[in-house]
């Protein structure tokens, strides 16, 4: 039984990507295009951080909400300082709700696209660029992007 559930895990990341359940969103940047901004539209989108709880960083957005109209480019800081007297290795997780909406979030620059190694007490500004695709269907009037940090300083020691 537990070789099965293991051997799901592969089968549900391409479900997801496929879908676009579970709020996953790739991580590597896209290609920064023009794109029409519909200035008809507004949105309003949320920022959540969260930390893992073997995470010890602080860890926010500069702004809880941003109104944005899709096809326009924006850029939000987000801030992180690690607490401890030790080197850290972070990796900063995104995901989008609802789920299906991913497709339609454009990021050209994030700081979730790689590991952030920290040094003891370091304080860090990591900015995120990104556009709402004006494909998204109209009646979308909130999203939400969450990024959760993880704690791998052990697993790039070895």
């Amino acid at each position: 039984m537990f070789g099965f559930g293991f051997a799901l895990v592969p089968l549900y990341n391409v479900f997801c990507e496929v879908t676009g359940l579970n709020g996953k969103i790739k991580t590597q940047a896209a290609a920064q295009t023009d794109m029409k901004a519909d200035q008809s539209r507004e949105l309003t989108l949320e920022f959540v951080t969260s930390l893992n709880q073997n995470m010890p960083l602080a860890f926010r957005a500069e702004k809880a909400k941003l109104k944005v109209h899709p096809g326009e480019y924006y850029t939000v800081n987000f801030f992180a300082e690690n607490l401890t007297d030790k080197k850290l290795v972070g990796q900063a997780i995104p995901s989008i709700a609802p789920g299906w909406a991913t497709q339609y979030l454009k990021k050209v620059e994030c700081f979730c696209f790689s590991e952030q190694a920290f040094e003891p007490h370091e304080k860090r500004t990591m900015p995120v660029r990104f556009v709402i695709d004006p494909a998204l269907p109209g009646s979308v009037k909130d999203l939400t992007l969450a990024y959760t940090f993880f704690d791998i300083t052990e697993k790039t020691r070895n």
